[in-house]
C-alpha cells in the first residue's frame, strides 16, 4: 500500500531516532556492567532491546507503506562519563522521542492513516514508561544521594 510520504520521511526519521537510542543504550548497559552495576545494567540492556522492538516496527510499517528504511544513519549519541550523566543523556533522548511521536501521530491524523496513529501510540506509550523509570531514577539519587544510589545497583 502506498504511504502517505509525509507520514514515510516521518516514520523513517522516527527510526534513525531509536537507532541511535539503541547505541546509547548498548554502550550505558556495557559500562554500568563495566562498573559491577549489573541492576542497572540488566535495567538499560532491556531498554535497548525495546528501543530494538520499536525500530522493528517501524521497519515493517515503512516497508508497508512502499517506502524504503533507512538504517545507516544515526543522530549524534551522547555517552555519559558516569551513571547520573548517562541517565540524563537517555532523559533527554526519550523526552524528545516522546515529542518525536506525538507530532508523528497528529502527521499520521493528517493523512487519515489510523493504523500507523494506532503503531505510534503504542510506542509512545512505551517511551513515555522510559521517560517516568528515568525520572524515577533521578528522584531516587535526590533522595538516597548518589554514593547509596550506585550501591542499591549492584545485584541483579
Amino acid at each position: 500500500m502506498k504511504g502517505d510520504e509525509r507520514v514515510v520521511k516521518k516514520l523513517d526519521e522516527l527510526l534513525c531516532d531509536e537507532l541511535t537510542a539503541i547505541m546509547q543504550y548498548v554502550v550505558h548497559a556495557e559500562m554500568c556492567a563495566n562498573w559491577g552495576y549489573q541492576r542497572l545494567h540488566q535495567a538499560v540492556e532491556m531498554r535497548a532491546r525495546q528501543e530494538m522492538h520499536h525500530a522493528e516496527k517501524l521497519i515493517s510499517r515503512i516497508l508497508f507503506l512502499e517506502g524504503t528504511p533507512t538504517v545507516s544513519k544515526l543522530n549524534q549519541v551522547h555517552i555519559g562519563a558516569d551513571v547520573p550523566q548517562q541517565l540524563q543523556a537517555d532523559l533527554e533522548s526519550e523526552q524528545q522521542a516522546v515529542r518525536m511521536y506525538n507530532e508523528a501521530i497528529h502527521l499520521a491524523d493528517e493523512a487519515s492513516d489510523a493504523a500507523t496513529r494506532d503503531l505510534l501510540e503504542s510506542i509512545v506509550k512505551d517511551e513515555d514508561g522510559h521517560v517516568d523509570w528515568l525520572e524515577e531514577q533521578f528522584d531516587q539519587m535526590a533522595q538516597l544521594g548518589v554514593p547509596l544510589y550506585l550501591s542499591t545497583q549492584t545485584r541483579a
